[in-house]
This record gives C-alpha cells, structure tokens and sequence, in this order.
C-alpha cells in the first residue's frame, strides 16, 4: 500500500496518518469478507422470498465461495445439490450476489437455460440489472465469464 502525504508532515504525523490508513483498510476488508455461512444464509433468504414455491425442491447441500470459478460467475451440480460461488464477485453489491445466488439456486429446480428457469430468475427484480453490471465487469476485464 502506498499512502500519499502532505511532505510537511512530521515523522510522528506520518506515522500516525499511516496507522490511520491501515486501519481504515482493514475495516473495510472485513466488512467486506463474506463467508460460506452467510452465503448459505443468503441463499435460504433468497429461496424464501422468490422460490417459496419449490421450497421442497431447492435443499442445496452446499453453498460455497470458491477460487476456482475463472469461466464462471457461479455453477450449480443438481444432481448433488451442491452451489459453487466465485471468489470474484466477493466485493460486488449485494444485489449482484444476491442474483448470481438466486440464478443457482433456481438450478436445483430447473437444471438447463430453458424458458422455465428464466422464469425463475426474472423473479428477482433486480435481475436485468445485475446481469447487465456482470457483463459490464466482464467486458471491462477482458474476462469471458458466463452464466454456467
């Protein structure tokens, strides 16, 4: 980390504005830190609220960040039951994670990109949007990342 000061600033100003940045970083990583526990929090929050009707349907047996995603914004195994989340979305809006997450979950009742699903998914209100924000991340990156 780089940390940019005013060259009148004391040695003890320095260190003091340092600290300071330090501290304020390390705030900010840890409210940004996201964990597989509140993931799979999420994901029965948003199975709640827009697959309340396949209740019985959507049981995923994990739900989980993974580092290992690089085509993919999150992939879903029906058959197991289990979700897989890339790391890379980790720091994007909650409405961004909330869709890939919903987009997952609505696997586990419909497993390929049929008209059903994409019934599913255009549940969640902000789903549009958020489909535009992560093509625009992957156009700005060069990444090719898809839905799965």
């Amino acid at each position: 980390m780089v940390v940019l000061i005013p060259d009148r600033f004391s040695r003890a100003e320095e260190m003091e504005w340092v600290e300071r940045m330090l501290a304020r970083l390390a705030a900010r990583e840890e409210r940004i830190r996201r964990t597989d526990e509140e993931l799979l929090a999420r994901a029965q929050r948003l199975k709640s609220r827009y697959l309340a009707d396949h209740a019985h349907r959507v049981v995923p047996a994990s739900v989980r960040w993974v580092t290992n995603q690089n085509g993919r914004w999150g992939s879903c195994t029906p058959d197991d039951g289990t979700i897989r989340i890339s790391h890379r979305i980790q720091e994007m809006p909650d409405w961004v994670i909330d869709y890939v997450l919903l987009h997952e979950l609505a696997h586990l009742v419909v497993p390929s990109h049929s008209a059903d699903f994409w019934e599913l998914v255009s549940r969640y209100p902000r789903a549009e949007r958020a489909r535009g924000y992560l093509e625009g991340i992957s156009a700005a990156t060069g990444l090719v990342l898809g839905d799965d």
